[in-house]
């Protein structure tokens, strides 16, 4: 039941953010540039195992990790500027930023960094 509800109340953030970005960009983009997947992650993992030392673990860790996704919000509006079918822009966004986290992970243990 509790998965559940963590689920639900995951999904219903998700598709208010879709539907108001039919009508509101901007209102979207700021709702979405808030790091509520972080948001709900930390709370979710404080309320299952109420150690705040995992929830500053994983808090470093985002955003040491959220440097390579910049690549996808780069990519990504690139690729339709120049009139590319959004799905393959999508699919190349993808795969960019995953070799982008490949490279970010070799260098980050090549020279032993830890966060």
């Amino acid at each position: 039941m509790y998965f559940l509800l963590k689920t639900v109340i995951s999904a219903i953030i998700i598709v208010a953010v879709s539907e108001i970005a039919k009508r509101y960009t901007w209102a979207a983009a700021i709702i979405v540039s808030l790091p509520l997947t972080s948001l709900l992650a930390f709370v979710w993992l404080y309320w299952d195992t109420k150690d705040t030392q995992k929830v500053i673990e994983l808090s470093y860790s985002t955003i040491i990790m959220s440097l390579p996704s910049f690549i996808f919000f780069i990519i990504l509006p690139i690729l339709l500027k120049f009139k590319q079918n959004f799905i393959l822009s999508l699919l190349i966004s993808i795969i960019s930023t995953a070799i982008a986290y490949a490279i970010f992970m070799f260098f980050i243990k090549k020279f032993n960094i830890n966060f």
